[in-house]
């Protein structure tokens, strides 16, 4: 007999990574795209990450001979693999599909598993520019760990305040009670805050400037992706995008967790909510990552680190000190 309901389950899986797939690519072209123009240039077309995955995909992969081969070509598949994993567990309008199976603390773990795999492929290839490049990716992956916990806590500890849901950490629970209209007037001064820290998280996440350091092409030559090429690099080459889209996505999901259907009259749980959701997660790429990469300079590795450890984490726990003033002040 065959199981209808896990069939169903892994089909709409494979969509969503498909789906998810193709959108990171193609706002990663718009990105490009975007940049460009910013910066008085023409760019490249929208397809160009397609055609560049394309030509990476039939090149030669190369191995240096002083690598761990099996964990140098294991790493962007882990990389990868984690990276997408993460949109079965994103409400897109909808439940997500493993809603039911992991929450936000898992959602954390899955967003440094990337990170993480890109410094030990970069440690396992022998070359001393990728070693530093993966040095700088375990700093920026550590300073930036302590504003998402921050921003995870503070949204957990809020619904479990205000509301009667019993899992606080689900992804679900900002969609069904969003933040906003928990909180009194400094409350939403404190959540402003914290989307401020989160949204100052993004190129760090992303790989972007002002936070490229691990690659910083013009210092170590590529860094973390220096010996990669062919099949593996492709694979990098796509996580470094569905890791954008990811992040901007888990933003939207906490949030903006507003449906089409409050500002239009449409039914809900229609095709239209996941492509709402979607131009959500664009507009805050370009706010939080595409104008930063146009308009800042490369951070030094001090400087990143000084940023996200002093500044932005103060900035996330004073919107948590808020929320919780505002709270107090409520009487809850």
């Amino acid at each position: 007999m065959i199981d209808y309901t896990i069939a169903y389950t892994i089909a709409n899986a494979l969509i969503i990574i498909f789906a998810a797939l193709f959108i990171s690519l193609l706002f990663h072209g718009i990105e490009r795209k975007i940049v460009a123009r910013m910066q008085a240039r023409i760019g490249p077309p929208l397809l160009q990450p397609f055609i560049d995955i394309k030509k990476l995909f039939m090149k030669e992969n190369i191995v240096p001979d002083s690598a761990v081969k099996w964990l140098f070509n294991l790493m962007p598949i882990v990389a990868l693999s984690s990276a997408i994993v993460l949109f079965l567990y994103i409400p897109f309008g909808m439940p997500a599909i493993l809603n039911e199976h992991g929450d936000l603390i898992l959602v954390l773990y899955l967003l440094s598993i990337p990170p993480l795999a890109l410094a030990i492929g970069a440690f396992a290839s022998g070359s001393s520019f990728a070693a530093v490049g993966a040095q700088r990716e375990l700093v920026l992956l550590i300073s930036y760990e302590f504003v998402l916990s921050v921003v995870i806590f503070s949204f957990a500890w809020l619904l479990s305040v205000c509301t009667q849901n019993t899992n606080v950490f689900s992804l679900n629970a900002p969609a069904l009670n969003p933040p906003w209209s928990l909180v009194g007037p400094i409350g939403f001064i404190g959540i402003a805050l914290l989307l401020i820290s989160t949204l100052a998280v993004m190129p760090g996440k992303a790989g972007k400037i002002p936070a490229d350091i691990a690659e910083a092409k013009t210092e170590i030559a590529e860094g973390v992706l220096v010996e990669y090429s062919g099949f593996n690099l492709a694979l990098l080459y796509m996580t470094q995008a569905v890791r954008t889209f990811g992040f901007a996505a888990l933003i939207v999901a906490l949030f903006f967790p507003w449906n089409a259907s409050i500002f239009i009259d449409i039914p809900k749980d229609t095709v239209l909510e996941p492509i709402f959701f979607i131009l959500k997660a664009g507009l805050v790429m370009f706010f939080s990552a595409f104008f930063i990469s146009a308009a800042v300079a490369r951070f030094k590795v001090d400087q990143a680190a000084r940023f996200y450890i002093s500044t932005v984490f103060s900035i996330a726990l004073l919107g948590l000190l808020l929320i919780l003033l505002d709270l107090t002040l409520r009487g809850f």
